[in-house]
This record gives C-alpha cells, sequence and structure tokens, in this order.
C-alpha cells in the first residue's frame, strides 16, 4: 500500500493486489520511477535495496498487467467494429488471470 511520509511516497512492501487496486497508473508509475531513480544513484544499503527492488517488480507487474488489460479492451472494441464500450471493469476480471 502507498503512504506519504515527509512528503515522499514510501511503499509498504504487500504482496497483496489489491494494496495497489485504489492507485492510479500515473502514481504506480510516478512511484516505480522514483524507486529506479534511487537504486541506480547505489547508495541504498543492501536490505533496503532489496525491499525496494521488490516494491519496485510488483509495481512494474500491476502497471503491466493495466497496460496488457487496456490494451485487451482497445483490440476487443477495434475487432468487432462498434463504438460499444467494454466495462473497464470486465476487462479487469477477465485480464487479472
Amino acid at each position: 500500500m502507498l503512504a506519504r511520509s515527509g512528503g515522499d511516497m514510501v511503499a509498504t512492501v504487500n504482496a497483496s493486489e489489491d494494496a495497489l487496486s485504489g492507485v492510479s497508473l500515473e502514481k504506480i508509475l510516478e512511484r516505480l520511477g522514483g524507486v529506479v531513480e534511487k537504486l541506480e544513484r547505489g547508495d541504498v544499503p543492501l536490505e533496503q535495496a532489496l525491499g525496494m527492488f521488490e516494491e519496485g517488480v510488483k509495481l512494474a507487474r500491476e502497471g503491466q498487467r493495466r497496460l496488457d488489460a487496456a490494451e485487451a479492451r482497445i483490440e476487443a472494441l477495434a475487432a468487432d467494429g462498434s463504438t460499444a464500450t467494454i466495462p473497464a471493469s470486465a476487462v479487469a476480471r477477465d485480464g487479472a488471470g
């Protein structure tokens, strides 16, 4: 779950997909960028770096899952040629498996 602390976003490492369910894709990508930036600097202690890496993997997977769901939604709309919309919740359920 993401929380604010001292102006910086801090993530509690949490294996649950629900931890990111209420967080926008933009916030996920913002946090992932921050994690990558800190790890690239190389001034983080090993244990903290491992935790940040784990968080980054979870953020990247969730971001990719959402992008895949959006792509599936676009492909479904383009395939049938209609202008009807597919509810995002239906795509998220189908794309989550």
